[in-house]
């Protein structure tokens, strides 16, 4: 057990299989189960490198790894690079609003799509509505959905934590046929725009994995910090 501040006592899970190296085995690091979850709190530990899965908020603290470093952009100095212009362009095409978070047929179905395209071989493949909504969606927190359709059929969705200080990306998921316009690029700059909207410093962007297939790209979008060491460092001092 160890502490945060205001006196938040944290405690170390037991180890279970790692969901980014098949050969490895991983714990987490937890708030006090019985102290509420509320956004003020919340706020705080994604601040401190935490994030949440459904109503569960973690951070992972392996000893013998310590790959996954929790990263957030500073949308104040954020650039798109000459990808992510591209990707914006190619998606003038598609109308964004902003909903509240909720499960539907057709959010689902298109998760359900996209989760068997690209992780048909994981723990996470043919979900079902429960799933979703135990992954996505939360009792105690304000979150919504950024969706993006073209001609009314909806195309991407982010799904996005409300923070006193920023916006934490849960996760994204697109139409996985729609490989040339880079949705989830895409999804990751509407939050950018979208924190720049509301005058909030940062998009928290969960964990990069140096060298990992499935978190490099993270690296490639500017201003990118990563936590370390109790402290949040650009990326390039890394």
């Amino acid at each position: 057990m160890t502490a945060l501040q205001h006196n938040l006592a944290l405690y170390i899970t037991g180890a279970h299989d790692c969901g980014y190296y098949d050969d490895r085995q991983s714990v987490n690091l937890i708030p006090d189960p019985q102290i509420p979850m509320n956004p003020h709190l919340y706020s705080l530990l994604v601040s401190k490198g935490f994030r949440r899965s459904g109503d569960f908020v973690y951070r992972p603290h392996c000893e013998t790894c310590q790959r996954c470093l929790p990263c957030r952009i500073d949308s104040r100095t954020f650039k798109p690079n000459r990808n992510q212009r591209r990707s914006l362009k190619r998606n003038l095409d598609l109308t964004t609003r902003l909903v509240c978070a909720r499960y539907t047929d057709e959010y689902f179905e298109l998760y359900q799509r996209y989760i068997n395209r690209r992780h048909g071989d994981g723990s996470m493949a043919d979900p079902s509505p429960e799933e979703f909504r135990r992954f996505l969606l939360c009792d105690w927190n304000d979150a919504i959905f950024i969706e993006s359709r073209l001609e009314g059929r909806l195309l991407c969705l982010a799904v996005v934590d409300c923070l006193q200080d920023g916006y934490s990306a849960v996760y994204s998921f697109f139409d996985p046929d729609e490989t040339q316009r880079s949705l989830g690029t895409f999804a990751i700059l509407q939050q950018i725009w979208l924190a720049r909207l509301y005058q909030r410093p940062y998009v928290y962007l969960g964990y990069w994995i140096d060298q990992h297939p499935k978190m490099d790209y993270k690296k490639n979008f500017h201003s990118l910090q990563l936590f370390r060491q109790e402290q949040w460092l650009p990326f390039t001092t890394i």
